[in-house]
């Protein structure tokens, strides 16, 4: 078997943790901030996990990470 390709956004997107989970950044904070309160923008800032119905999608996105 050839090897593998992994997806080049995939990687720079997602890491993964120790117990399997996937981490990602927020979306919706690179423009339009003016309507968008002080709040919702510092929860922004934070790292997120992604949702279970997208795992096997970016599993298969990056078959060496785990």
């Amino acid at each position: 078997m050839p090897k593998l390709k992994s997806h080049s956004g995939a990687k720079k997107r997602f890491k993964f943790t120790k117990n399997g989970k996937i981490k990602k950044a927020c979306s919706n904070k690179s423009h339009i901030l003016n309507k968008k309160s002080t709040k919702r923008k510092r929860r922004l800032r934070k790292t997120d996990y992604a949702d279970k119905t997208n795992m096997n999608a970016v599993k298969s996105m990056l078959p060496y990470a785990r």
